[in-house]
Formats: C-alpha cells, sequence, structure tokens
C-alpha cells in the first residue's frame, strides 16, 4: 500500500551496486533530506491585522504562552522576526513588519524583509484588502513566488452581524459577502483571481483554514508538504488522519534500514539499531499526534477541561511511557507479526525476502510501527 513500484525499483538498483549496505544509506538519505527539510512561512499585511496572533496559533500556541509572537492592538513587530514551531524546529514561521507604517513602504518592503528566503508569503487583512496589499502581491509574482490572501478575524465580523441582524442573520450569506467584497476589492487593484482565505485564529476548525491547508499541499514540494503537514494543530479528523498517511508512508522506509542492519554480522547490532529506531520513531508519533504530555496539558486548558478526562480516552500504552525497556517488550511481542510481514516480502518483494534476518528485521519493525501508528491515531482522534 504504501511502497510504490518506482521505489522499489531504486531500492533494487541500490542492491545491486552495492548489496544491503547501499540500499540502507539511500533509505538513509532519503529520510535525512526529510527530517531536515527547512520550512520558511512568511506572515504579512497592516499593522494590526492579527499576523502575530495567527503566527502563534498555527504554532499551536496562546499568545500567553512564554514562545509566543508579541502581539498587541498597536504595531508590535518592528524588523523581521523568525518563529520556529515548537515541536518542528525546521518549520520557521516569520512576523514581519506591517506594511504601510512609514518605516516601511511597498516598494522598499521586499529587500527590507529579505524577501528571497521565503518559501511563500500569507498576506493577512483584517478589514478590507487595500492598495498596499495588492502592490505587494504583484511584486511578490513577479519574482514567481506564492502568496495567499487571508482575511482574518472573521468570527468578530459574524458577531457583530448576528447582533445587527437578529431577524434576517445567515453566517453562510455573511461570509459571502465577505470574501466577495475582498475579492472585489484586489481586482480593481490589479490582482488578477485572487484567491481569499477567511480565518479566525480563534477558531482554525472553523471557515477556510482546512481549504487553505489542502491548498498548501498540493502545492509545496514533497518534503517541505510533509514538514508543514506534520506542524499543523490538531484541530481536526481530516489533518490527524493527513499525519497518519505521512508518518504511514514512512514505515517501510524504517524497516528497511532496520533490515539492512540485521544483515550485517555483528551481534547484538540489530537488536540495539531496532530499539533506537523505534524508540525516536513511537515518540515523534506521540508528539506528532497531540498525545505527549504538553500537547494534552494544553489542549485541556484550551477548552477547559481536566486533563485526566483527555488521558481516560487513550489506550495505547505507548501513550503513557516510550523507553528502552517498553519497546524491548514490545518487540517480542511484536515478533509474530513481523513473521507474517516477511511471508508477504518473500513472495512480493524478492530483494528484502532474499535474507531471512534482514526480512525478519523489517517484518518485525514494520508490523510493530504500523500497529502502534494505527493505535496512537485512534487514541487521537478519540482525545479530539
Amino acid at each position: 500500500e504504501v511502497i510504490t513500484d518506482e521505489e522499489v525499483e531504486k531500492m533494487k538498483a541500490a542492491f545491486e551496486l552495492g548489496g544491503w549496505e547501499s540500499v540502507a544509506s539511500k533509505i538513509q538519505e532519503n529520510l535525512d533530506a526529510i527530517e531536515n527539510a527547512k520550512l520558511h512561512i512568511a506572515i504579512t499585511g497592516e499593522s494590526g491585522s492579527g499576523k502575530s496572533t495567527f503566527v502563534n496559533a498555527i504554532r499551536g500556541l496562546d499568545d500567553e504562552d512564554k514562545e509566543a509572537a508579541k502581539t498587541g492592538v498597536t504595531e508590535t513587530t518592528m524588523e523581521p522576526t523568525k518563529y520556529p514551531h515548537p515541536k518542528h524546529p525546521n518549520v520557521n514561521l516569520w512576523d514581519l513588519p506591517g506594511i504601510g507604517t512609514p518605516n516601511f513602504k511597498p516598494d522598499e518592503y521586499l529587500q527590507q524583509v529579505n524577501f528571497s528566503q521565503y518559501d511563500f508569503f500569507i498576506l493577512i487583512a483584517s478589514e478590507r484588502f487595500k492598495t498596499n496589499h495588492a502592490k505587494l502581491a504583484c511584486e511578490i509574482q513577479k519574482m514567481d513566488k506564492k502568496f495567499y490572501f487571508v482575511r482574518s478575524k472573521v468570527d468578530a465580523d459574524i458577531d457583530a452581524s448576528r447582533k445587527r441582524r437578529k431577524s434576517t442573520f445567515n453566517e453562510e450569506e455573511i461570509l459571502e459577502e465577505i470574501k466577495q467584497n475582498c475579492i472585489d476589492c484586489l481586482q480593481k487593484e490589479g490582482v488578477e483571481s485572487p484567491n481569499v482565505f477567511l480565518l479566525s485564529s480563534f477558531d482554525f476548525d472553523k471557515f477556510d483554514f482546512l481549504r487553505l491547508q489542502e491548498t498548501l499541499e498540493k502545492e509545496l514540494p514533497v518534503h517541505k508538504r510533509q514538514a508543514f503537514l506534520l506542524s499543523l494543530p490538531n484541530i481536526s479528523i481530516q489533518i490527524l488522519q493527513k499525519k497518519k498517511e505521512v508518518l504511514k508512508s514512512q514505515i517501510w522506509k524504517l524497516a528497511t534500514l532496520s533490515c539492512g542492519i540485521a544483515v550485517i554480522p555483528m551481534p547484538g547490532l540489530s537488536v540495539a539499531c531496532d530499539v533506537a529506531i523505534l524508540v525516536k520513531t513511537l515518540t515523534n508519533y506521540c508528539k506528532d499526534l497531540g498525545l505527549d504530555e504538553d500537547a494534552l496539558v494544553k489542549l485541556a486548558r484550551r477548552v477547559d477541561k481536566p486533563v485526566e478526562d483527555l488521558k481516560s480516552v487513550i489506550k495505547s500504552p505507548l501513550a503513557q511511557e516510550i523507553s528502552v525497556d517498553v519497546v524491548k517488550k514490545l518487540l517480542t511481542k511484536a515478533a509474530c507479526g513481523g513473521l507474517m510481514v516477511v511471508e508477504y516480502l518473500f513472495s512480493n518483494i524478492p530483494i528484502i525476502g532474499g535474507g531471512i534476518a534482514g526480512g525478519i528485521s523489517f517484518g518485525t519493525t514494520y508490523y510493530m510501527l504500523k500497529t502502534f501508528l494505527d493505535e496512537l491515531s485512534e487514541d487521537a482522534q478519540r482525545v479530539l
């Protein structure tokens, strides 16, 4: 399900060149490229549009958290400020100074904020998009970079409309009015076919955040796409499912590393490496799916529930403790399942099935990671 024909052919070619050592080396290079993929997202807009709050929200932080970007009703960002994601430090959000202020004029802005280092721009407005937004978008477009318009604070507009239109209020119609007004403003300023996303940084699970996520996912290179998806806050079943797909796609690569190490004739090496791979990977699963202690405490505070209530629906023992001893015990239990995977490998992927020790190591690692990824994903959905 997760190994494509192209990937199998690449493994065969590597095996023919240098055996399992060559295969493991290629796999490690690929995993390193994914782990080290850097993503730089620029957040810009006029002063007071909610840029800093958006930066915090997409990093899963509240404005009062220690690592949060500074927010306020006046301009608080005077120079480009990098905010690494707390759990994925290679994903960096840059809070840029407000456009249109005396110090930052649109025609000088891109040079001042070091335009070339960003993968894409998000242009935020809390009311209507103005000439400054359109001019900046046109300059970004000239330099062949992606940009996305975000209309923020939509929740405030909805609340205000509900009070003003008590008998005729229709949320869907209000949202359509806001979006069309934004599009009209941008088109008048010369932006062709603008794509506008309506958001509230306090309610990412509402409005257009999932549509924005899907758009970025399609347009980012594969390694950066995976880094972006894993860094998203766990606000919906769809995002959790996307994260599971990303993590699942790496399982066969980790299992192949285990396989490559197992065929090296050094007693104890395979078990030691398997345990190291599993401890690191399973820890990352809990972190990415929001099941680590810090994430659960923050979520409990946000929804005003005791953290014990959230923990009570978690069934996997790995959500409680991941240690070398725990993993060794689980490896022993996973051996039978691993042998079932080996039987499949012998009949379908000859280069893996060809090595008995390597096949068993591959099968056990694959079975264990897949089993616990399924369990932890179900736990994450129950918590949500």
